[in-house]
């Protein structure tokens, strides 16, 4: 029996096979496409290694895509038909066991078996990483950070994985609202790696969130080659730049962006790709500005895939896909059969997915639609009850903006002047740089006849959206 390099034992794993697994691990932190490659070298070299299915199960289940995850399924079923778990360490079967439930949708069962795993073993860095991601596929901010400034201490400092797991450990910072420490931590994390993926997504996040766009422009542009091309998040930043530019007002820049990275997403790519490409147009969208093209390619490429019921959170993102096209009925169709998938399935059952899909991403499909409609009153009726639940169907405070957005501009286009000035009065404190808020609320006191408060507001913006405030 071979060990890893922290001492772990690794059944039926020799020599060349547990190459193969830590350069798969490293490749996972630091989001390299030939992670894949290397999963697959794992079980070729050793087709009976547990590390080695667990490993490949993980990548199909957090890759939130139902093809992935079929495929995935598939393999780690014949693996455990045929496997004896006596012979297994302790540690070996905590994995298969979230594996397992991982892949049957049970996220939150998945992130304690490797919380648990990450207890007894915290320099276990497939438990870190497939539990951190499991942790933000569930919405669970404060494990999504403590899961990993928990098991810290244990690291040496020199090891060469210390720095991905700082860069863990910022995003976890950040979705909890620790700005700065978020900030000065993924700089840490950069210090040692500058090709830390997660850490300069993490530091984006800060800016993002304080309203320091200009700052993150400069941040990105000064690290293109470590970002720009040849990873696995490299349209996802690509993605957080446009909302850079976006907010700055250079809407050209943010459609250069679209055409020559976001577009290009189609059946044959990962389900985040095209939630990246719906999420910036719907922020167009929002603002009025039609791009007929871009959504109808859009909406063809969510169409080709035609997922059933998997990940919520990219639900609504074909909804909006369909919406922005101008297929409302295709919208519906997606709804109706989540409507008959919810039916059928019964409830209180493992899958994390059904309590997301009933509870938060069909209101949210449905306001998407509503909106869409311009049954504005309607949408922000759907959305009220969840605005406080958003984050318990995945995805990032940035992210889930859009549909925040959506509930601003629903209920300001009702003319429901009193819940969009409380709407806005929240957002304005907590983002008080934001150049969105104050366009928002100079619009506000338009429809209100207030002239001076309105010009006020629209010059706030302006001044933020120059870089000239914040």
């Amino acid at each position: 029996m071979t060990a890893d390099r922290h001492g772990h034992a690794m059944t039926d794993t020799g020599p060349e096979a547990l190459g193969h697994y830590e350069r798969a691990l490293d490749d996972l932190v630091f989001f390299r496409p030939g992670v894949e490659d290397a999963a697959r070298a794992v079980l070729a070299a050793a087709p009976r290694s547990p590390m080695g299915h667990a490993l490949a199960a993980q990548l199909g289940v957090l890759a939130t895509d139902a093809r992935a995850a079929a495929a995935a399924r598939a393999t780690f079923t014949a693996f455990r038909a045929q496997c004896d778990p006596d012979r297994l360490t302790p540690r070996e079967r905590s994995h298969l066991a979230a594996a397992a439930a991982g892949l049957e949708g049970d996220y939150r069962t998945a992130g304690r078996i490797l919380d648990e795993t990450g207890l007894a073993h915290p320099r276990d860095l497939l438990a870190l990483f497939a539990g951190h991601h499991l942790d933000f596929l569930v919405g669970d901010a404060p494990r999504l950070r403590d899961r990993i400034g928990g098991a810290l201490d244990a690291w040496d400092e020199d090891d060469p994985h210390y720095g991905p797991l700082l860069g863990m450990y910022t995003f976890g910072l950040e979705e909890n609202g620790h700005y700065e420490h978020a900030e000065q931590t993924g700089l840490a994390a950069l210090e040692r790696r500058p090709d830390d993926v997660w850490g300069i997504h993490g530091v984006v996040h800060t800016y993002e969130m304080r309203g320091r766009f200009t700052d993150g422009l400069r941040f990105l542009d000064a690290r293109t080659h470590d970002w720009a091309a040849g990873t696995l998040l490299t349209g996802h930043t690509w993605w957080h730049y446009a909302l850079y530019a976006l907010e700055c007002g250079d809407t050209r820049r943010v459609l250069e962006i679209y055409d020559s990275v976001l577009c290009e997403a189609g059946a044959e790519d990962g389900a985040l790709e095209l939630v990246n490409a719906a999420a910036l147009l719907w922020r167009l969208y929002l603002a009025d500005r039609a791009e007929p093209a871009r959504w109808a390619a859009l909406a063809d490429a969510w169409e080709r895939r035609d997922d059933g019921p998997h990940y919520a959170f990219n639900d609504a993102h074909a909804v909006m896909a369909y919406v922005g096209a101008g297929r409302p009925e295709r919208a519906e169709r997606l709804i109706r059969d989540r409507e008959r998938w919810l039916a059928a399935t019964p409830a209180g059952g493992p899958a994390a997915n059904r309590a997301m899909t009933e509870e938060i991403g069909l209101p949210v499909c449905r306001a998407l639609l509503a909106y869409g409609r311009g049954a504005f009153g309607a949408a922000a009726d759907l959305l009220l009850p969840v605005r406080y639940r958003l984050h318990e169907f995945g995805g990032s405070h940035a992210q889930r903006d859009a549909v925040q957005r959506t509930l601003v501009e629903a209920a300001l286009r009702a003319g429901r002047g009193d819940l969009t000035r409380a709407l806005l009065s929240e957002r304005s404190r907590l983002r008080p740089v934001c150049p969105y808020n104050w366009s928002a609320k100079a619009r506000l006191a338009e429809r209100e006849g207030d002239g001076a408060r309105a010009a006020a507001a629209w010059a706030r913006a302006g001044e933020q959206a120059a870089g000239t405030a914040g």
